[in-house]
């Protein structure tokens, strides 16, 4: 069977697997905080002192919609708004210090959004200040922020340095002007430039762009135009994502139609082509459609067997405790995970009236965390063991499907070890899916999630 022919094959709705059981599976629609901080106090009481803990903290707000995006956002101009949210992130933060045992070692802090840097300089100083004032900060924590080129401002970068962030990424997508228009995502390359060049006078050791292919009017030379701009900066990561086209979900994509975007060949030629151009570049592939340059820290964790991936993406912390703050944030505690509620109003009126703002959750089985531990290894090293765990939840189709991928040269099996050959990259998310007990069992409703190629 030939590689388009395999595209053809495996094409088909899949979880990114950011955690497992992936969020529409999870059990319980409405996590009581009583559960959760039980769960938080396992994994802290395992992770603290040794691995630190991860926070990551949503930051939802946007001054214009950009029509591509799926994440969780409020689009307003009205900067009145950023002390309130603050201040319920932070009142946040303080229920959770009120449950542990002991001072907080944070080794990872991200800040994510919706645009992070439409908050002041000045505001985001408070609220990693408060954050840090009861905190141990880890001897090699790793703190991000992404960063919207047209609104990263020194001053951001700044502060933010003197507090220890030492990351930073920023959203490009694109460098074409009839994409970036069609998007409402238009940031020249100057733009770029002047931010990428600032965080490094500040001393930040690694920027990543974030890149899109499968976007509407997208062609090979617009790709190969895009990496060449790139290449006159050579940030040390680069996260070259497909773009999940749900318009049922993000209502903004509906300003172009299907017809508008690359079909499914033109889109896979879209990802080989930046692909190779940046590996001539230099760039070494972690997985997952993510790339680092040389000694990368991210580069070394891969090499090494030390990636880990949770809610947000690659990272080289093992902590088994990622806390999310604000709006729509997940945590995952080991043995559990949890979202807090979506619209930023209830968010903090919950907060404000001393309760968490829990939503959807989900409490983890020994099956789950057998089949969570085995996809993180197949997606963070590529290979796993299919130990006696794992073959209990693997019925005769799937080992039809496992025998038909390593027929086709998309896997290996030896002696109970699966490994994904340099073939199988592009379906790794397929290899997992045949894992994934929830979905085998009950997946029943469509649009569930976006194509995995």
């Amino acid at each position: 069977m030939n590689y388009q022919t395999l595209i053809q094959k495996y094409n088909v709705q899949a979880p990114r697997y950011t955690s497992y059981p992936t969020v529409p599976f999870w059990q319980i629609e409405q996590m009581d905080s009583k559960s959760w901080f039980e769960v938080v106090k396992r994994a802290f009481e395992e992770s603290n002192e040794t691995l630190g803990i991860s926070l990551y903290i949503h930051l939802p707000y946007c001054e214009s919609l950009c029509t591509y995006c799926g994440c969780n956002k409020r689009i307003t101009k009205n900067h009145s708004v950023e002390e309130t949210y603050i201040a319920a992130v932070l009142a946040e933060w303080k229920m959770y210090l009120q449950q542990l045992s002991a001072k907080p070692v944070i080794k990872e802090i991200h800040l994510g959004g919706g645009t992070p840097t439409f908050f002041s300089a000045k505001n985001l100083q408070w609220l990693i200040n408060d954050i840090l004032q009861e905190s141990i900060v880890h001897r090699h924590q790793e703190f991000s922020i992404e960063g919207h080129p047209n609104n990263t401002k020194a001053a951001h970068l700044e502060v933010l340095a003197d507090l220890g962030f030492n990351r930073v990424s920023f959203g490009v997508q694109d460098f074409n002007a009839k994409v970036q228009k069609t998007i409402n995502r238009i940031q020249p390359f100057e733009n770029v430039e002047k931010a990428t060049n600032t965080a490094r006078q500040l001393g930040y050791q690694s920027v990543n762009f974030d890149l899109v292919y499968g976007l509407p009017f997208q062609t090979t030379a617009i790709i190969t135009h895009t990496i060449d701009q790139i290449a006159k900066l050579m940030p040390e990561r680069i996260a070259f994502y497909s773009y999940a086209h749900v318009p049922w979900k993000a209502k903004g994509q509906r300003g172009y139609t299907e017809s508008d975007l690359p079909d499914n060949e033109q889109k896979r030629e879209l990802y080989e082509t930046g692909k190779q151009k940046l590996l001539t570049l230099g760039y070494e592939d972690i997985g997952m459609d993510h790339f680092s340059l040389p000694g990368d820290e991210l580069l070394n964790a891969k090499k090494e067997n030390r990636l880990h991936r949770n809610f947000m993406g690659y990272t080289t912390s093992q902590s088994t405790l990622l806390l999310g703050l604000g709006s729509s944030s997940i945590s995952d505690a080991k043995y559990g995970y949890s979202q807090n509620n979506k619209v930023v109003e209830d968010y903090v009126s919950k907060i404000n009236n001393g309760e968490m703002a829990l939503t959807k959750g989900h409490i983890l089985t020994a099956e789950d965390l057998a089949i969570k531990n085995f996809i993180l290894d197949l997606i963070c090293q590529n290979n796993a063991n299919i130990n006696a765990e794992i073959k209990q939840t693997l019925n005769e189709v799937a080992w039809q499907k496992l025998a038909e991928m390593q027929e086709e040269g998309i896997i290996t099996i030896d002696k109970n070890h699966l490994s994904l050959q340099e073939l199988g990259k592009p379906f790794i998310r397929n290899v997992a899916m045949i894992f994934d007990a929830y979905l085998q069992r009950k997946h029943k409703e469509k649009n569930l999630f976006s194509k995995s190629i």
